[in-house]
């Protein structure tokens, strides 16, 4: 792990201090990467590594630190015992001894001017709570928050959701996500690529067409290939997007299909599209500098797409006229499948987030219907495990248009579960993030 102490890693009580000031950062609203971005390079891998593990025991954290101390302390005092209390509570998978992690949390805290003043009182804390741990965690065992590691709201939506599956979906949600890559058909067979890998003792299992699973998280950069392009880091069940959106397009619509990505940013459904059939593709986003990462992708892998900032949602701004033969809406959403790879995000959304983001993804569907051609394609998609923002969503969605017909699509795919709809034979169950998928097709004719 990257927080690990090695013989040119910084000292653990400077990993700690990063930490505490990324937290502060998630709690103030950031996200993880923006409160990442400000941790100096040589801290930033250790720094994360230690926030998801914090983030991962947040509910249990806070109940404890209430429990310990019930007013609570300056801000960064309360982020700094709390990272200590969060990398105190597990046994088995701990990360430092405890008296290691005393040692230095308490380092840390006397070399910050804003905690310094405070180290007597964080040394006794995280001390006391080591000698009463199995205490302390049994009177706050009762509290949802802190069994299961989520917001109480979000806990209610995921049951009221998946009836059968919620405790599941939760425990998964606080795990580590495994590395998978897809393989840039243009540039490399992905026998080949699995091939030199191993020869340099990077262990993959194939996934899907073009996917494949590392045994082992590596840095990317560390990877044979990625700067030739031959291949992205996409997860196994955000490769499903392309191969659904072009099966059964026929040359029938148009000799080359134009295809819309109509939230495209980062870039990596775009790629896939072109690296899978010779298509004119549009890809939008409404953010100019995600625009830039998403050229910087294509050029990285040598494809060829336009790109253009503006908002999906408004088409009188950027549309020719034309109709797409297929068009790609992966739509904005509380991004509740991928939280084992972004674990600040239950804590970061409001039950309010869900109605708004159910509104525009709405709109979405409603504004780009129209710049479907007869016959084409349209894919809605989303990164969510609720109701609201899939199922719900199309269902009404085809009540109200009779020209849009639901063919075979995954539905929902829930993390660490199998699909539970058109199980698909080219999904490996559970090694994917949680996604909701629904191909809609326009009819040709009549109603």
């Amino acid at each position: 792990m990257p927080a690990n102490p090695t013989a040119d890693s910084p000292p653990l009580w400077q990993q700690l201090q990063a930490c505490s000031r990324a937290l502060q950062a998630v709690r103030r609203g950031s996200n993880h990467a923006i409160a990442l971005a400000a941790v100096e390079p040589r801290l930033r891998a250790a720094a994360q590594a230690l926030l998801f593990a914090v983030l991962r025991e947040w509910g249990r954290t806070q109940a404890v630190r209430q429990h310990l101390v019930s007013r609570s302390p300056p801000p960064a005092v309360d982020a700094l015992l709390c990272v200590g209390l969060a990398l105190a509570i597990p046994d088995e998978s701990a990360m430092y001894p405890m008296h290691t992690l005393v040692n230095q949390l308490v380092e840390a805290a006397k070399r910050d001017p804003s905690t310094r003043a405070q180290s007597a009182f964080i040394n006794a804390c995280v001390r006391r709570f080591a000698r009463e741990k199995s205490a302390c965690l049994q009177a706050v065992a009762d509290k949802p928050q802190a069994r299961w590691n989520h917001p109480e709201w979000w806990i209610q939506a995921v049951k009221q959701d998946h009836a059968q599956q919620w405790q599941g979906i939760l425990q998964a949600s606080l795990s580590a996500a495994p590395m998978a890559v897809r393989v840039n058909r243009r540039r490399m067979a992905r026998e080949d690529l699995q091939a030199r890998w191993q020869a340099a003792d990077v262990q993959t299992q194939s996934i899907g067409e073009d996917g494949l699973l590392l045994q082992q998280a590596r840095p990317v950069t560390a990877l044979e290939g990625f700067a030739q392009g031959w291949f992205s880091v996409q997860d196994a069940g955000a490769q499903l997007a392309a191969p659904l959106l072009l099966q059964g397009l026929t040359s029938e619509l148009r000799p080359k299909w134009r295809v819309l990505d109509a939230c495209a940013a980062p870039g990596g459904k775009t790629a896939h599209l072109l690296e899978r059939a010779d298509v004119e593709v549009l890809a939008l986003d409404i953010d100019a500098a995600r625009c830039e990462r998403i050229s910087d992708n294509l050029q990285r892998l040598g494809l060829s797409a336009t790109v253009l900032c503006a908002d999906a949602a408004q088409p009188s701004s950027w549309w020719d006229g034309q109709t797409f033969d297929a068009i790609l809406l992966d739509a904005p959403c509380t991004a509740s499948g991928i939280v084992r790879r972004h674990p600040d995000i239950p804590w970061l959304r409001r039950p309010s987030d869900l109605a708004g983001l159910a509104k525009q993804q709405k709109y979405l569907l409603q504004a780009l219907w129209p710049l479907l051609a007869k016959g084409g394609h349209l894919l809605y998609c989303t990164c969510s495990l609720f109701r609201q923002e899939g199922v719900d969503q199309v269902q009404a969605f085809l009540a109200n248009n009779t020209e849009a017909h639901l063919l075979p699509s995954p539905g929902q795919l829930i993390p660490g579960i199998a699909s539970n709809t058109h199980s698909l034979s080219d999904n490996l169950a559970g090694e994917h993030d949680g996604f909701f998928y629904a191909l809609l097709q326009r009819r040709a004719t009549g109603t």
